[in-house]
C-alpha cells in the first residue's frame, strides 16, 4: 500500500495539473457516484490527508480517493488523449482539465461528498505526518498509550496518519526497537525517538523519487529490512525475517532483524525463509508471513 509520502506526491502532482482550471470532462466509474458530473466546475485544490487524496472543486464538493494496495492516479495530456484510456477496464475515475487529464486506476475507494463533510471520511485520522496539522506530541501520546505492539500502533492511522509497513519497519530497525514490544511498555523516550524518526524518513521520502532509508537510491540498496527477508542484515549480518503483526483481519507484514531487534517475533515460527522472489523454500516463506 502506498505510504504517506507517495500519496503526498500524488496529490501534489494532481494539484499542479488541475488546480485553478475548469473541469472539461469527468467520468466517475464507481457505483454510488456513477451519475455525478463535475464538468464545468473549477478545481480549487488537491491535498493529501494521510493516505487519502482530497480533490476539492467549486461548489463545495470533494472527490475523495484512497489508493489501497494497487491504485494510482496517472496524469496524461488532455489534447489527443488516446481512446485506450477510456476503454481501460481498470479506470475508476477520469477528471480532465483543458491541458491535463487525471486518470484514477484501480482505486480502492472513491467518494463524492460535500467538502464540509470530509470529516466523515478522514476525521478519525491522527496527526498527518506531512500535513499542516502535524503534532508530534499528540502522535507520541497516541502511540504511547496504546496496548498494541508498537509496530501495530505506528500503523494505526488513528494514532498518526501516513506511516505504512515500509516506513514502520525501517523506523523500528533504525531505532533498534522490537516491533512486538507493547507500545505502552516501550517508554515515552523510545516512542518519541520512533515518531521523530518516522517523521524524518517520510518527510525526506516526499522530496525524492526513490524512497530510501539507507541514503542509496539504488532500488536494491534503498532499505535496511523492508522486503529483505531471507537476506543478511546490513548492520549485523543476521538473516532478516518477516512475520505478521496486528490482529486479524487487519494484520500486516513486518520485516525485522532478530539480532538487532530483540529476537524472534511471537508470530514468527522460526522456519527458514527464502529471499522474496526466490522459488527455493517459497512455500515456507509464504506460510511465515
Amino acid at each position: 500500500m502506498p505510504e504517506g509520502d507517495t500519496v503526498w506526491r500524488t496529490a501534489s502532482r494532481l494539484h499542479q495539473a488541475l488546480a485553478g482550471r475548469e473541469i472539461v470532462e469527468s467520468d466517475l466509474r464507481w457505483p454510488e457516484i456513477a451519475t455525478a458530473d463535475l464538468t464545468g466546475r473549477t478545481t480549487l485544490e488537491v491535498v493529501s490527508r494521510g493516505k487519502h487524496v482530497l480533490h476539492r472543486v467549486e461548489g463545495g464538493l470533494t472527490l475523495h480517493s484512497h489508493l489501497r494496495m494497487e491504485g494510482q492516479w496517472r496524469i496524461e495530456a488532455t489534447p489527443g488523449l488516446p481512446a485506450r484510456w477510456r476503454r481501460n477496464p481498470q479506470l475508476r475515475a477520469l477528471v480532465a482539465g483543458p491541458d491535463w487529464t487525471a486518470l484514477g486506476l484501480r482505486l480502492g475507494m472513491l467518494d463524492l461528498v460535500p467538502t464540509a463533510r470530509e470529516g466523515d471520511l478522514v476525521g478519525h485520522l491522527g496527526p498527518d505526518v506531512l500535513g499542516p496539522d502535524w503534532d508530534a506530541a499528540r502522535a507520541v501520546d497516541n502511540v504511547a498509550r496504546s496496548h498494541a505492539p508498537i509496530g501495530e500502533a505506528l500503523l494505526d492511522q488513528r494514532n498518526l496518519a501516513g506511516v505504512g509497513t515500509m516506513w514502520c519497519a525501517e523506523t523500528l530497525f533504525l531505532e533498534r526497537v522490537p516491533p512486538w514490544t507493547p507500545a505502552d511498555e516501550a517508554g515515552r523516550e523510545t516512542v518519541e525517538r520512533v515518531v521523530a524518526r518516522a517523521h524524518r524518513l517520510i518527510d525526506n521520502g516526499r522530496r525524492n523519487a526513490v524512497q530510501t532509508s539507507t541514503g542509496s537510491t539504488r532500488l536494491d540498496e534503498a532499505h535496511y529490512v523492508h522486503a529483505r527477508s531471507g537476506r543478511p542484515c546490513r548492520r549485523c549480518g543476521e538473516t532478516v525475517r518477516v512475520a505478521m503483526i496486528g490482529r486479524a483481519p487487519q494484520e500486516r507484514t513486518m520485516f525485522y532483524c532478530p539480532r538487532c531487534q530483540g529476537g524472534l517475533g511471537p508470530t514468527d515460527d522460526g522456519r527458514p525463509q527464502a529471499p522474496l522472489g526466490s522459488t527455493r523454500g517459497a512455500a515456507r516463506t509464504r506460510r511465515s508471513y
